[in-house]
């Protein structure tokens, strides 16, 4: 069994030179929103969930991103309602959010 049940990554990454990047928009702060939204649901830590920053996860174009393991399912995003959405639908109750998911 893993260690989480659910693993969330956001990339935050911050490019130099005006290249696109995750963190332009609103990455780092929807990341905090998230982390905040999964502990109050009470389902943070050990056997459960867990959200964490990453750095570029090379898919800035559709940014910004996050992946869910085990299953690898990637979302695109853009403000509290969508990360609302994939808390409710895939960390608590297992669904892939379809309108959100890339491939």
């Amino acid at each position: 069994m893993s260690y989480y049940r659910y693993h969330a990554l956001i990339c935050c990454n911050q490019r130099a030179n005006g290249e696109s990047c995750c963190n332009d928009h609103g990455a780092s702060e929807l990341l905090d929103y998230a982390k905040a939204k999964v502990k109050a649901a009470g389902v943070a830590g050990p056997g459960q969930v867990r959200v964490n920053k990453s750095g570029c996860l090379g898919r800035c174009d559709q940014g910004p991103v996050m992946v869910i393991y085990p299953e690898a399912t990637w979302y695109t995003f853009v403000d509290k309602e969508d990360i609302d959405e994939i808390i409710e639908e895939h960390l608590l109750h297992g669904r892939v959010v379809e309108r959100l998911k890339i491939d």
